[in-house]
């Protein structure tokens, strides 16, 4: 895996930007210069964040979100060798 996150990515599984390995890995999103926790789906190129909007769910069950236009800036939280070597133990 590379040391760079996806350009684009989802956490719901339904998404064709979803990326299992990516998400275990852990991304954290720094959105206008402040941390995110609560993003939903991003896109670096494009420069926009998905977030949750409160509680708030569409029919289908799936948490309703607005889309905020910015600098987006993506990380690995971990680092992924440290993670392989603890699996094999």
């Amino acid at each position: 895996m590379t040391d760079t996150p996806p350009d684009r990515l989802s956490i719901n599984p339904k998404s064709p930007h979803f990326d299992q390995d990516a998400l275990q890995r852990g991304v954290g999103i720094r959105f206008k210069g402040s941390e995110r926790t609560d993003v939903e789906e991003y896109s670096m190129s494009e420069g926009w964040v998905r977030v949750a909007l409160g509680k708030k769910t569409d029919r289908h069950g799936q948490p309703l979100t607005i889309k905020l236009t910015g600098e987006v800036d993506a990380y690995f939280q971990s680092d992924g060798v440290q993670e392989d070597e603890a699996a094999k133990d």
